[in-house]
């Protein structure tokens, strides 16, 4: 018998606010351990909590950025459990009235489409790090209360293909709308897994299994193999499977059993008494929804239309706002979407990978590319002198035009005096020619490097083989 999978994550992203979400401590990456904390974040009795508005605004962005519908009226309750890194032994999190429902991603994966439906996104406040060494474990509380807004799926993936692909289209959408750095490595997006599987023909999900805290998608892809795996071999042989919570183990490449799954009334959700309800005017969600970014997939069609550029162009543009917004302004500036493109996907993204910069980190602006890609088009320089210009103005900026005229690196030559040059390549390089004629079309191509060389580089490269392979064809036709 046949089975299929039935996953659905819940995914924890860190809001990008300068301070956490019940006091006014920071939330910088990277702080001694346990020196952003006070008696507020730290669960002493009688210290009071105070709600942070831009987390608020961050997570209805997010709901609005997928499509969810916004609550006017939601509120905050007490989660009781007891872990070292919960100070409190309560977290302040959402419960039956959270402030984003439905909504829904769309992904690829394999070439086929993927829609994953939203149940809800709530809010809340992220737990202690906890630390475990050979003889003991350390608490770290700096991220104690750090806004924490939780994505909760439909179970709408069939593969870890699937959960992967929207792993990725979600963070895409999120760094769109800017309400998170969504750095794994930072721990500041994670996501716990459910999964079960049932026979094929039949609708009734199986019995579910959670995987917590997976901070990586190359992690989530692995772990949700070996789970998919484990789950249909056991149902294969009549085993039970148990609802219970379990652990990836990447070293072993395989889930352990952690504890017995709980259900909602275990953890004895009550209202917080502490907050006052959160109330959103209509006018205040349309103020936000009018301020959202153009959505990715959107934008890549609207690139396509309107620059004239291939859809892999537009994906690879689109993968980062920011080089999406460079672009653009780049290709309005000088009305060549193309070539722009072709600049920013190899040599300015090559340059961003070697420097381990940023666009808004490097000298090169938009006007500056344009200004560039203008001086080739307009044959006042050529392509070579063009890319060896382009580190200095990534590093350095300034106005390429200055730079041709003061240092002379305009092209030279008209038509007879490269035709002169490459007169004197074909005499001076009987080898090559003979090459030529001997069937070896690619031994043009070292000639024109000999007119380049002749110009000290300032020739345009197109005449030059052109009219190379001119004189050459000749010669080969009379040679029969």
């Amino acid at each position: 018998m046949n089975y299929l999978p039935s996953i659905g994550l819940e995914v924890h992203v860190q809001l990008k606010t300068r301070s956490k979400m019940f006091c006014s401590c920071g939330t910088a990456y990277g702080a001694p351990p346990n020196t952003q904390v006070c008696p507020v974040c730290l669960g002493y009795p009688g210290a009071m909590p105070v709600m942070n508005e831009e987390a608020i605004h961050l997570t209805v962005l997010s709901g609005l950025m997928l499509g969810c519908k916004i609550a006017s009226y939601s509120k905050f309750d007490r989660k009781s459990y007891f872990y070292p890194d919960m100070p409190k032994n309560y977290q302040i999190t959402q419960y039956d009235k959270p402030l984003c429902l439905g909504g829904a991603v769309d992904a690829e994966a394999g070439g086929k489409p993927v829609h994953v439906g939203i149940t809800r996104i709530h809010l809340e406040e992220d737990v202690g790090k906890s630390t475990h060494h050979p003889t003991c474990s350390g608490v770290d509380f700096n991220r104690a209360g750090v806004p924490l807004m939780e994505i909760v799926t439909e179970p709408d993936m069939t593969s870890a293909d699937e959960a992967m692909a929207f792993l990725l289209a979600l963070k895409q959408l999120l760094l769109y709308v800017g309400v998170s750095a969504c750095n794994l490595e930072e721990g500041n997006m994670r996501c716990d897994v459910n999964i079960s599987v049932r026979p094929e023909g039949t609708t009734l999900l199986g019995t579910k299994v959670e995987i917590k805290n997976m901070n990586t998608f190359k992690g989530v892809h692995a772990a949700l193999q070996y789970e998919i795996g484990r789950q249909i071999a056991a149902r294969r042989e009549s085993k039970t499977i148990v609802q219970e919570t379990r652990r990836w183990d990447p070293d072993m490449g395989v889930t352990e059993p952690m504890r017995s799954k709980e259900d909602a009334h275990d953890y004895r959700y009550f209202p917080e008494p502490d907050l006052l309800p959160v109330v959103l005017s209509d006018e205040k969600i349309a103020e936000w929804r009018a301020s959202l970014p153009e959505r990715p997939a959107d934008r890549r069609a609207r690139l396509i239309a309107e620059y004239g550029i291939p859809a892999y162009d537009a994906g690879v543009l689109t993968a980062d706002r920011a080089v999406a917004d460079f672009f653009e302004e780049a290709a309005k500036s000088c009305g060549q979407g193309k070539l722009v493109s072709n600049w920013v996907m190899t040599d300015v993204m090559r340059l961003l990978g070697e420097t381990g910069k940023t666009l808004a980190q490097c000298a090169l602006t938009p006007a500056v590319l344009a200004e560039l890609v203008q001086l080739v088009e307009q044959r006042v320089i050529n392509q070579p002198t063009a890319k060896g210009l382009l580190p200095e103005l990534f590093a350095q900026g300034g106005s390429p035009k200055e730079r041709v005229a003061s240092r002379g690196l305009g092209q030279v030559g008209g038509a007879e005096e490269i035709a002169s040059w490459a007169e004197q390549a074909i005499a001076s390089n009987p080898k090559i020619v003979q090459d030529f004629l001997a069937g070896k079309q690619v031994a043009a191509q070292a000639l024109v490097g000999q007119v380049m060389k002749l110009s000290r580089g300032k020739a345009d490269p197109q005449l030059a083989g052109k009219l190379v392979f001119e004189r050459l064809a000749a010669r080969k036709a009379e040679h029969g």
